[in-house]
């Protein structure tokens, strides 16, 4: 436990009071703002010696670990506490409802009961995908405390455990990813096997002539980490393909370790998957880590030779299976019966394998091998492209693929589809591969992989996937699908794979034309493809229906529960829409990074979380009234406005400077990918024009660390504003309408016009001219001086003071709508205001920094800019340059002459009271960014 002072504790209680006194004034008389006049009021506090900077870090300390407290407990009920009990307890009531759902229509007839039963558990009906890109926002030991935290009872007494910091020391490498999202895999696997235990238990007492020809596997699970190339350089094919034998052989380990503990009946089946293990992790030893063709060409051999030992389909083991069931004891069968149903429903891999690419990449593949040069985007080229596409797969015949084919080609699309060839025919035959295409836009795309799969001969077992987030994609999807749907040629393949999957996004949907509209787009979108299929009389082919958002408010992860998540994600009404028209449906739902990991984060929560999907997957009512669905111009007008609103938004200019003045600097780097698309580190600034420039994930974040979750709130006034009586119905009665509204209800919580308003100020260089036309001091006034001009000519004040107009007016009419709507608390607002007393010493300190010559282009004005837009790092890096410490060790050398002076202190002061100081605030920023993203409980 943190030991804080009773100095920080009284102090803390002040500033919260304070905090609630200022916050209350306002509110009746609203003239000054109350977060700066609390942020100059802790200025004063630390000037005056009343509070020093070890009491201020202390007292962010106690906030953080108050807010880390608040999010293991927010996990806990997120999961409905994952007590070994409740779980039980709803295991137990879903598995009844299945048997009485078998036995209902069949109570005289065993045999048809028991096939019942088994359509019910053997159909796939839901996946949990474990993506990429990584956002892990805290430290993996924080995630790990907080997972534990949450799997426990929580009471007045639970300590918080004590870190010095939250933070990552570093952004997470593929390896490391890779090794959470393997953690999270396994629980998951676990917490499935207990889940089957309890239909095995149930089909032995109602069925014991059948109950062994079961193989449960309703749920699934996925995972992308390490195939997903789209947008990251450090991941190379042979990584790729490493990481798919070390699933391959996690998976075979899993079996091993199940068939261990059965004693007597097993010895062949343990055999075999002994000399299977075995033998991947020998190519898997072999498996080159580059583009070494020498290297490559061992491999292979061993890849090749051995994989008949190595399995090459689940069928393989099915004969030892079949006779270990009749050798082992009766006491043993449930615990076989559970191995090889895990087995069977993930293939020889951990888990199912997604990889993905853009849709430029699918593209420039098209030009570089079928030379079709027209631009997809063009609507003039339409009817040339798919014509030359259609004949082309008329035309195409499977050419070999070999690793040295591999090794020489240079398309994106290409070498992926040439390297699922080789795991196809290699790893694992018979398991189909998930090839999802980001940013699709024209049917023309999934041709073109239909071509490139047909090309390769493996057609049959990839399932190509567009990804609909952009507005345009939401918009025209169905005209999407239907100019595939058109060719003949990819209506057989729906046929032959018997599935159309389909992908659906928050991160773009959700910041250009706001969160809540997105859902209704997406649900729209989904009735008008489930259409299509009638008209294409393909009623017979499964929809796979995937939701790739993230887990936060703003990225479509339902912020209060894991089961409105999924109601959220599924609507009834969607699904009986589905059902009446013939259509098979899968649901499918992302787990990524931090925020998806931590329902997995330990064995407790991911039986929770699994017995949470198993209860949505056979929630048997459907016929849920909900009068959303009867109010259609009302939902139209509605979303409608919300996302005109947003994006009208997007395209102001003052957005785009609050996004990326100094927001992206406030979240450390929590991915593969720079929060910002990079520029010359001696550029003046990273400023964005345009949201579009900054990646999904840290808008979002940066959002939340303004303090004004905008993707989510935007427009919802205006909206709410055109019909308030009907408002205020549907928020009372429609289960789905309140759902989505719960995305507001959280960033409400989290957003404070004060709180947007201060830090709008902050860039006001007018604030910095009247305090030095009042400062006696004359270096401060002259600091003063410094700012205002750095800020002049940075020109933020008047575009992002538009920007908040905007934004306050819309938030206006809606409180006065909605009269319920929650708010932003004490501690988290006295935790922005800490935060702009600390920007505020680092801006005053950086003018105190000595005059230096241009240094390979990087002059004052650039510096100035940094640290204005807190690019701390960076600006304190260059200033090591032009500020060099000398070595620490050069008084001890002896040189052979005389002792002459040293000028090792040059700029030893400097250092020690200009930089240093510098980087202790901007270390103080980072961490209170953590305590704001324990307290949304998500990050981005």
């Amino acid at each position: 436990m943190n030991n804080t002072s009773a100095a920080s504790s009284h102090m803390l209680d002040q500033l919260v009071t304070l905090t609630t006194q200022l916050m209350s004034k306002h509110n009746h008389e609203p003239t000054e703002n109350p977060v700066l006049i609390l942020s100059q009021k802790i200025k004063q506090q630390l000037k005056s010696g009343e509070l020093s900077f070890d009491v201020l870090k202390e007292i962010i300390q106690q906030l953080r670990d108050s807010a880390f407290l608040s999010h293991a407990i927010h996990l806990q009920k997120y999961v409905n506490n994952p007590e070994k009990k409740i779980i039980h307890e709803r295991i137990d009531t879903i598995v009844q409802n299945i048997v009485q759902q078998a036995t209902i229509k069949h109570e005289t007839n065993t045999a048809e009961s028991f096939e019942c039963f088994k359509q019910l558990v053997e159909k796939s009906q839901f996946a949990a995908v474990f993506t990429a890109h990584p956002t892990f926002s805290v430290a993996n030991a924080v995630y790990t405390a907080l997972a534990d935290m949450a799997s426990h009872p929580i009471t007045k007494e639970t300590q918080v455990p004590f870190f010095s910091t939250h933070r990552r020391v570093a952004p997470p490498t593929l390896k490391e990813e890779l090794g959470l999202a393997i953690h999270a895999i396994e629980r998951a696997r676990n917490a499935l096997d207990m889940f089957n235990r309890y239909l095995f238990d149930a089909a032995q007492r109602h069925w014991p002539d059948y109950w062994t020809t079961l193989t449960p596997c309703s749920i699934l699970l996925s995972s992308w980490v390490g195939y997903d190339t789209d947008g990251r350089t450090d991941i190379g094919w042979w990584d790729s393909l490493n990481i798919r034998l070390q699933m391959k052989e996690l998976q075979l380990q899993r079996l091993y370790y199940q068939l261990e503990p059965i004693a007597n009946g097993v010895e062949d089946l343990k055999q075999h998957v002994s000399l299977a293990l075995k033998t991947v992790k020998n190519q898997r030893e072999l498996c080159p880590t580059s583009a070494d063709p020498d290297q490559f060409s061992d491999f292979a051999r061993v890849l090749i030779e051995n994989r008949q030992d190595a399995l090459l389909s689940t069928n393989d083991l099915i004969p030892f299976f079949d006779q270990a069931l009749k050798q082992v004891d009766e006491n043993h069968k449930i615990d076989l019966l559970i191995a090889r149903a895990g087995f069977i429903s993930h293939g020889l891999s951990l888990s199912h394998t997604h990889v993905r690419l853009n849709s430029v990449q699918v593209h420039n593949m098209a030009r570089q091998r079928l030379g079709i040069t027209s631009n997809p985007d063009n609507r003039s080229h339409t009817r040339t492209l798919f014509n030359t596409i259609n004949t082309a797969l008329g035309h195409v015949s499977a050419i070999p693929v070999d690793f040295g084919s591999l090794l020489t080609e240079k398309a994106s699309a290409s070498t992926l589809m040439m390297l699922l060839t080789q795991i196809i025919k290699h790893i694992d035959t018979k398991t189909p591969i998930r090839f999802l295409i980001a940013e699709t836009e024209n049917g023309y795309t999934l041709l073109v992989a239909l071509w490139l799969a047909r090309l390769f001969g493996i057609e049959k077992q990839i399932e190509i996937s567009p990804l609909f987030e952009t507005d345009a994609a939401l918009q025209h999807g169905s005209n999407i699908i239907e100019q595939a749907l058109r060719s003949s040629h990819w209506r057989e393949y729906l046929r032959n794979t018997g599935k159309l999957c389909l992908q659906f996004g928050y991160s773009d949907s959700g910041r250009f034309v706001g969160q809540i509209a997105a859902t209704y787009e997406i649900e729209r979108l989904r009735r008008k493809i489930a259409a299509l299929l009638s008209k294409y009389d393909l009623t017979d082919v499964e929809i796979v229906l995937f939701d790739t958002h993230g887990e936060s408010m703003g990225r479509g992860g339902h912020p209060f529960s894991m089961e409105d998540r999924l109601e959220y994600l599924s609507p009834k009404n969607t699904q009986l829409f589905f059902k009446k028209n013939g259509i098979s449906t899968r649901q499918e739902t992302a787990f990524q990074g931090g925020d998806g990991y931590l329902l997995f984060g330990s064995q407790a929560l991911a039986n929770a979380t699994i017995s949470i999907i198993a209860k949505h997957v056979y929630n048997f009512e459907l016929d849920e009234h909900d009068p959303i669905y009867e109010e259609a111009d009302f939902s139209a007008d509605f979303f409608s406005t919300i996302s005109s609103e947003m994006k009208d938004l997007v395209k102001d200019k003052g957005y785009g400077t609050l996004l990326s003045v100094f927001g992206p600097a406030m979240i450390d780097r929590t991915g593969s990918r720079a929060a910002v698309r990079q520029s010359d580190a001696y550029a003046s600034s990273t400023h964005i024009k345009q949201p579009r420039e900054l990646r999904a994930i840290p808008n979002n974040a940066i959002l939340q660390q303004l303090g004004w979750c905008a993707n989510t709130l935007q427009g919802l006034g205006t909206a709410a504003s055109a019909n308030p009586e009907t408002f205020q119905d549907m928020l009372r009665n429609s289960p789905r309408f309140r759902r989505s509204l719960d995305f507001a209800r959280h960033a409400l919580k989290h957003s404070n016009p004060a709180v947007l308003r201060a830090i709008i100020y902050m860039l006001d260089p007018g604030i910095w001219l009247d305090r030095a036309s009042s400062e006696d001091n004359p270096n401060i006034q002259e600091s003063y001086l410094s700012l205002a001009k750095g800020l002049r000519r940075m020109d933020l004040w008047s575009s992002t003071q538009a920007t908040f107009h905007r934004v306050q007016g819309d938030h206006i009419t809606l409180l006065s709508i909605w009269k319920e709507a929650p708010s932003m608390d004490a501690k988290e607002i006295l935790l922005h205001a800490i935060r702009l007393t600390v920007i505020e010493e680092i801006w005053m300190l950086s003018t105190q920094i000595p005059y230096f010559s241009p240094y390979h282009e990087f002059s004052r004005e650039a510096l100035e800019t940094k640290i204005l837009s807190l690019e701390i790092p960076t600006a304190l890096n260059l200033l090591l340059h032009v500020f060099p410490q000398a070595g620490e060790h050069i008084s001890d050398l002896y040189f052979y002459e005389p002792k002459a002076p040293r000028n090792e202190g040059a700029y030893e002061m400097d250092d020690r009271q200009i930089f240093k100081p510098i980087q202790k605030n901007f270390d103080l920023i980072r961490e209170i960014s953590v305590a704001l993203i324990h307290r949304l409980h998500a990050f981005g």
